[in-house]
């Protein structure tokens, strides 16, 4: 009798187990498949140099407007940030893009374009103006590590825009806001009221605070200038919309 039990134990603790298991892989298939019928997909890798050297500045432009689509819808990629995707990172990095964005909370960047660990270069300031020290960023960012692709991004309801137009004056504020006046200036046609109270005005000095970025860009660095030149990289400028989390690309 006792070795009847010990057998009906043994067999018990097997056929639990195998059943704890078969619903593990049950339950991990319904997720995946969950996954995938909602557009969802896991990415656990890093970039690495044969993958960035298989795309063109087109591919990753077309991949960064799809991103940010999915963010839109909220239909964002499901990313591994696990200890070894982080280790894998320290290998090297081979972003495929260089995004200048402003320092304000409500842009976040990576995931306004659904890019993970390794995707992406992010240079922040105030009113996403350029300077030496973000065109020496950038540089290095494409010659040296090979990204393809600058985006400069302004953004809705911009208090650096704001400050510009207000013609703000607060410690080193006032100077930083100077980068921002060009904008202003390349505004005044705008037909209606010029304050930073109109949102039409703020959104159009914004505008035009990306394509100025563009032009001083393509003025002061002569190695992004030939690249661009090249069809090595392309720069473009976006304006990305608080409320949607929609991206307007700016011609």
């Amino acid at each position: 009798m006792k070795q009847i039990l010990i057998k009906f134990s043994i067999r018990f603790i097997i056929i639990t187990a195998f059943c704890a298991c078969s619903s593990k892989i049950n339950k991990a298939d319904a997720l995946k498949k969950a996954k995938n019928e909602n557009g969802i997909y896991n990415v656990a890798h890093v970039m690495t140099k044969s993958k960035q050297d298989s795309l063109t500045p087109s591919l990753i432009l077309q991949e960064f407007e799809d991103g940010n689509k999915r963010f839109n819808n909220g239909n964002i990629t499901q990313r591994d940030h696990s200890e070894g995707i982080r280790k894998a990172a320290t290998g090297g990095q081979f972003p495929k893009a260089m995004v200048l964005s402003c320092v304000d909370s409500r842009v976040p960047v990576e995931d306004v374009f659904d890019q993970g660990i390794g995707d992406v270069f992010v240079g922040r300031v105030a009113g996403n103006f350029v300077n030496t020290d973000l065109l020496g960023s950038m540089e290095f960012a494409c010659k040296v590590a090979g990204a393809k692709l600058i985006i400069v991004m302004g953004h809705q309801h911009c208090g650096a825009i704001k400050g510009a137009i207000d013609d703000v004056h607060l410690g080193n504020i006032t100077s930083m806001l100077a980068n921002i006046k060009p904008a202003v200036e390349m505004s005044q046609n705008f037909e209606g009221e010029k304050s930073s109270k109109n949102e039409a005005y703020v959104k159009l000095v914004a505008q035009n605070n990306v394509r100025n970025a563009i032009a001083q860009i393509r003025e002061k660095s002569e190695i992004l200038k030939e690249m661009e030149s090249k069809g090595e990289i392309k720069i473009v400028g976006a304006f990305y919309i608080l409320r949607t989390g929609k991206l307007e690309f700016i011609d």
